[in-house]
């Protein structure tokens, strides 16, 4: 377990540098690129993330009798513990925050948003006929309708369970918290590329529509809370849409930064220890000796075990 929270501990380190590299691009990349961009961008995280976790390129042979140190690096025991009950602890927090976003939904009062990740559906208030206009429900279908297709409640499912591993890390939750909002930004771009003509419509549902304050980690929902995140939606659907040039630029720009990001957490590794191959080392060290030289070799009957011809 101890080597657990090691290897973790470095991950996160890893990660807090992607995250804060995403946090420098994610701005320039929506003006340049679009929001579409700029959502893709949050890749780097979890790509320099587990390429930190992959096994590091071996290390040179060490001497058959190396002498063996001991980890010092090791956290004691006890913080393994504290870890491991912290993720229990934010487990049970975003559990919670479920259960009270689908009580307030069994009651008609929460929604639009798409909820669960492994069969995710469309959730409405109850007065949801009352309150928009046939035109404006079929755009809040079609918003809610574009989070499932591009798979956005299992991205959230993945984005919660890494918060409740990396509990410890505050740039995780704040990172949580952003990538819900590109998201949106996201998913707003996308229904307005499918639809452009009804940009003002779009802009006035939004207005129309109750922004949640309960969380919901397994889902998709419009958060309220942010500074004035619907300024920032409205003010997106006057842009023009990027042209599709510019658009693969920002995909290859993505795909390169993700691919140097993650290519760097795993060289940046320490090596891992070299593998001890006992049988040909004897064999190897008589073929660095001088042909007149002598070489002692001393082997245990399991080394000598290991030299036996099977009989024919």
């Amino acid at each position: 377990m101890t080597d657990v929270v090691s290897v973790l501990v470095r991950a996160n380190l890893v990660a807090s540098l992607a995250i804060t590299l995403v946090f420098v691009l994610r701005l320039p990349a929506r003006r340049l690129f679009g929001a579409e961009i700029a959502y893709r961008l949050w890749l780097i995280a979890p790509l320099a993330f587990v390429a930190s976790l992959l096994p590091a390129a071996e290390a040179a042979q060490a001497p058959a009798q190396a002498l063996i140190l001991p980890n010092l690096t090791q956290p004691p025991p006890v913080i393994a513990h504290v870890w491991l009950a912290g993720v229990v602890a934010m487990l049970a927090v975003l559990a919670l925050g479920q259960h009270r976003f689908l009580r307030r939904a069994k009651a008609g009062a929460a929604g639009p948003a798409v909820v669960g990740f492994i069969a995710p559906r469309i959730v409405t208030p109850a007065d949801h006929d009352l309150r928009f206009t046939p035109e404006e429900r079929s755009l809040i279908r079609a918003h809610e309708r574009a989070h499932i297709d591009r798979g956005d409640p299992r991205v959230n499912a993945g984005v919660a369970l890494a918060q409740a591993i990396n509990w410890f890390n505050p740039l995780a939750h704040l990172a949580a918290h952003h990538v819900r909002l590109d998201q949106e930004l996201a998913c707003d771009a996308t229904v307005m590329a499918r639809r452009p003509g009804e940009r003002r419509r779009y802009a006035q549902t939004m207005l129309k529509t109750q922004l949640e304050n309960a969380p919901l980690p397994f889902g998709c929902y419009w958060p309220a809370p942010s500074p004035h995140p619907l300024e920032v939606r409205i003010d997106m659907l006057k842009r023009p849409r990027p042209s599709a040039w510019r658009t693969m630029i920002g995909v290859a720009t993505v795909a390169a930064l993700s691919g140097a990001t993650a290519f760097g957490a795993w060289s940046a590794q320490p090596p891992s220890p070299a593998r001890q191959h006992w049988v040909d080392q004897p064999t190897r060290e008589a073929l660095t000796q001088r042909r007149s030289a002598v070489v002692m070799m001393t082997l245990t009957p399991a080394q000598m075990a290991a030299f036996k011809q099977p009989k024919r």
